[in-house]
C-alpha cells in the first residue's frame, strides 16, 4: 500500500525453469533448490511454497536463520540442508527438526555427534570435501579422522551426503582445475567405500556444473541461479545452446521490479539535470520522476547509463541516480503520465529489462545483482 517499488513472482515462470532442470537431470536425480541470499533476492517467504507447487521437494540455504525460514514456511514438508554457518547452540534444533548439515572440519562433525548422541536422536549429515577450492571442507589428510568418528557414534548420526563445490564452473578458463576437482573427489568417494560408508547422496554440481560438467550430476544437484531463470554466464548459455537446434533462452525470469512515475518535469534547453553537471538538456525534455534509487538497489553506476521501460518503450535514465529517485527522459515517450507503470526489471509488452544487461553496466553478476534487491520491497507471486 505504501511502497514506492514492488517485486512480482510469476508462478509460471518458475514452473517453466523447474521443468527445464527436471528434464535435464531426469527422474533419478535429486533436485535441491538453492536459496540462500534470501532466495537470491527472491524472498524467502513467497519463494518456498511457490517452488514447493512447482515440485521441489528439498531446499539447500546458507545458515540456520534461512534453514528456520523454510520450515516456517514450507507447505508440503520439504527438507532443508545447511551448506555454510550454524553455531553450535543451534545444532540441537537442527537435529530436532530433521534439518540437514554440512561438516567441513572435524570440531563441528564431532559437536553434532555429541549433541545428538546426548539427546539420543541422529544428526543428518553431509561430509563437505576440499577438493581444490581451498574455503570449506574436509582436507584428505582429515578424512581417516572423520570416519573414526562415524565409527565412535555409529548410533548417532545419518549420512546424507558426501559433496564438494567447484572452483568456478561457469568458465573454460577453469576447465583443468574443476577436472583436477572430479578426481580428488572420485578418490575420495573409494575411501569411503573401502571403509563400507556409503552416502544417501552424491552431490557436486551447481547450476553451472549440471548444464558444462553433466558428469557431475551424480545423485543430487544443487541448483540456485537457473531456477530464477538465469544462466550463471553468456558463456554457460552458449555452452547448453552449441548442441541444440533452438538456440533461444530457455528459461523465464521469475523476477520483475517495477514502480511509477511520482513527477513530470518541463527542463529547458541548457539546463542541467538532478545533482552536479552530469546531464546536460540539449533540447527542451520532459522527464519523469521515479521513486527508486540506489536505497533502494538501483545502482549509482547506471547514472546516465540505466534503462527503464513505459509504455513498452525503452528509456534512459539521465542524471546521477539519487538515494531515494531517478530522472528518465521521456521524449520517446510523450504519452507518460503521472502514475503509469515503469519497469526497472523484467518485461512490458513485447520489450525487457534484464538483469544482465544491468551487469553490463555495473560490472556486476546477476547474482550479486539480486541478492541486493532490498528486503523491505514488498514482493507478491502472480500467475
Amino acid at each position: 500500500m505504501f511502497e514506492t517499488s514492488l517485486i512480482e513472482l510469476s508462478q509460471s515462470a518458475l514452473q517453466k525453469n523447474i521443468n527445464f532442470i527436471k528434464k535435464m537431470i531426469g527422474d533419478q536425480i535429486r533436485l535441491s533448490s538453492v536459496i540462500k541470499g534470501n532466495a537470491y533476492g527472491h524472498g524467502i517467504e513467497l519463494f518456498v511454497p511457490m517452488a514447493e507447487k512447482a515440485g521441489v521437494q528439498h531446499f539447500s540455504v546458507f545458515s540456520a536463520d534461512e534453514a528456520f525460514q523454510v520450515l516456517k514456511n514450507r507447505q508440503n514438508g520439504a527438507g532443508v540442508m545447511i551448506m555454510g554457518s550454524i553455531d553450535h547452540e543451534e545444532l540441537l534444533w537442527a537435529i530436532e527438526n530433521a534439518v540437514e548439515v554440512f561438516v567441513f572440519d572435524l570440531g563441528r562433525m564431532e559437536n553434532a555427534l555429541q549433541i545428538a548422541k546426548k539427546h539420543q536422536k541422529q544428526v543428518k549429515i553431509h561430509l563437505h570435501l576440499e577438493t581444490g577450492m581451498n574455503r570449506l571442507g574436509l582436507e584428505e589428510h582429515e578424512l581417516l579422522k572423520a570416519l573414526d568418528l562415524l565409527k565412535k557414534y555409529p548410533n548417532s548420526f545419518i549420512l546424507e551426503g558426501v559433496c564438494t563445490h567447484f572452483a568456478g564452473a561457469e568458465s573454460i578458463a577453469n576447465y583443468v582445475r574443476i577436472q583436477r576437482q572430479i578426481d580428488y573427489y572420485k578418490r575420495r568417494i573409494d575411501l569411503l567405500n573401502k571403509h563400507d560408508i556409503s552416502p544417501k547422496y552424491q552431490h557436486t554440481a551447481c547450476s553451472a556444473a549440471m548444464i558444462s560438467y553433466p558428469e557431475t550430476r551424480l545423485d543430487m544437484v544443487r541448483v540456485g541461479i537457473l531456477q530464477y531463470g538465469f544462466f550463471p554466464t553468456q558463456e554457460t548459455l552458449i555452452q547448453y545452446i552449441k548442441e541444440k537446434e533452438d538456440k533461444t533462452d530457455p528459461l523465464a525470469r521469475v523476477l520483475k521490479w517495477k514502480s511509477k512515475v511520482m513527477s513530470i518535469k518541463y527542463v529547458t534547453t541548457g539546463e542541467f539535470v538532478g545533482y552536479g553537471t552530469t546531464y546536460l538538456v540539449k533540447n527542451d525534455t520532459r522527464i519523469a520522476v521515479v521513486p527508486v534509487g540506489y536505497a533502494h538497489g538501483y545502482s549509482r553506476s547506471l547514472s546516465n547509463q540505466g534503462r527503464v521501460l513505459i509504455h513498452g518503450k525503452q528509456l534512459s535514465v539521465i542524471g546521477t541516480v539519487n538515494m531515494n529517485l531517478i530522472l528518465v527522459d521521456l521524449t520517446e515517450s510523450p504519452e507518460t503520465q503521472i502514475g503509469d507503470e515503469v519497469v526497472l526489471i523484467g518485461k512490458q509488452g513485447d520489450a525487457s529489462i534484464s538483469v544482465a544487461s544491468f551487469g553490463e553496466f555495473t560490472n556486476q553478476l546477476n547474482y550479486e545483482l539480486l541478492t541486493r534487491l532490498p528486503i523491505n520491497i514488498p514482493r507478491q507471486v502472480v500467475d
